[in-house]
């Protein structure tokens, strides 16, 4: 080997037999579909697969492997009525909360219930705190005061979750 001149000899490549490893690497992609290069890299290395990350990432890409998309959940069909606009007044009011501080810090909340037909602001109530017993309060008065809607709107946050006597407008 000594009298060889550098010239002619040549280094011949093995073939190392990635098959096992691209079988697993194939297996494990379609049991975890959403495990990406790495995480299945991470697996491997579990199971006794002594692999580097360029290479398992080339052998990812070779088995043209990707991770699968979730699907966007399907919507309840039928539940959605179209919302009609109003035509008169007290024919349908909205409910909203809105959130701010002060500068000090302290948060306060504002209970706002608007009219859909006049955009008319039919009350608004601030306090740091507003539980559902007070929402329903405030309910209460205007509605002795203005009548009662054929309808009333809410985004079903929390605040109106809390409120007992929801049903009683409804």
């Amino acid at each position: 080997m000594a009298d060889l001149h550098r010239s002619v000899f040549q280094y011949q490549k093995q073939d190392r037999g990635d098959e096992a490893l691209r079988k697993r690497l194939r297996d494990l992609a379609n049991e975890r579909r959403r495990f990406g290069c790495r995480r299945l890299g991470i697996l491997l290395a579990r199971e006794g697969f002594e692999v580097n990350h360029k290479k398992l990432f080339r052998l990812y890409r070779e088995e043209s492997l990707a991770v699968r998309r979730r699907r966007s959940r399907k919507r309840a069909l039928g539940t959605q009525r179209p919302i009609l606009v109003p035509d008169l007044a007290n024919q349908r009011w909205s409910l909203d909360f809105v959130s701010d501080a002060f500068e000090d810090g302290q948060r306060f909340r504002v209970l706002c219930i608007v009219d859909d037909c006049t955009r008319e602001a039919l009350a608004t109530v601030v306090d740091r705190s507003l539980s559902g017993a007070r929402m329903t309060r405030e309910l209460d008065n205007l509605i002795r005061r203005r009548g009662q809607p054929d309808m009333i709107v809410s985004d079903n946050g929390t605040e109106s979750k809390r409120c007992a006597d929801h049903t009683v407008w409804a």
